[in-house]
């Protein structure tokens, strides 16, 4: 995608790329590091990203030096590009352990990452530091910063706003409150895989036609809710 993505950024600006921020560091968000930097960017990102990417790989192999961030930061910073601030926070354990969200402060836009998946259930990286409770609470932090003019660049699906957002958030929160039921009550992950009861609302508004379907959310939820 790299190719597409710097033709795309060069079809409104003719300036050189100067910065890229990775929002957490599964592939299809950091797997152009290399051609970005190439390209003259310097990556930003969280601790938690870089030691993941100077990892062995699944493969194997090792990311290349040009792969990796330059820039990381614990908490947050701050970017001043063309006389507008950009916000970068980091929200823990949500979608993985080294998400950010990034703000644009003047043009009122916001880029969740993967922890808003827009009209989809979302893929919680258990393996990763990903918890349901963190993801909640990410996309709470991320309604903070926002009103109802803000334009919300979500990790996967189309173009969204606040309201679409809150719909999200109250799913999350429905499911929760479900699954949570059943493990109080002693619910087996069998039982609660088989149980389509508790996802049906948001399956019928179809939320399970992405890449996690309505079973592998439920089984996220209970094993995540399980652990914590």
């Amino acid at each position: 995608m790299s190719k597409k993505i710097l033709t795309a950024i060069k079809s409104f600006s003719n300036k050189p790329l100067r910065f890229l921020v990775n929002t957490h560091y599964h592939g299809d968000h950091s797997g152009g590091n290399e051609n970005m930097t190439k390209a003259g960017a310097t990556i930003i990102a969280h601790d938690n990203v870089k030691k993941r990417l100077e990892a062995k790989q699944r493969d194997g192999s090792f990311n290349p030096k040009e792969a990796l961030p330059v820039i990381t930061f614990n908490d947050k910073l701050n970017i001043t590009i063309n006389d507008e601030t950009i916000a970068v926070f980091h929200v823990a354990n949500a979608h993985t352990d080294g998400d950010a969200l990034l703000y644009f402060t003047k043009s009122n836009v916001l880029h969740t990452g993967d922890t808003y998946f827009n009209g989809r259930y979302p893929y919680i990286d258990i393996n990763s530091g990903g918890t349901v409770n963190g993801y909640i609470e990410a996309v709470k932090r991320g309604l903070m910063v926002i009103d109802e003019d803000t334009q919300i660049i979500p990790g996967h699906g189309k173009l969204s706003n606040k309201e679409d957002y809150k719909r999200f958030l109250k799913m999350l929160e429905a499911l929760r409150t479900n699954i949570q039921k059943e493990i109080d009550e002693g619910k087996t992950e069998d039982e609660v895989k088989a149980n389509t009861s508790l996802t049906k609302t948001y399956d019928d508004l179809g939320f399970g036609t992405g890449f996690i379907n309505s079973e592998k959310i439920r089984l996220t939820f209970y094993k995540s809710l399980r652990e914590e």
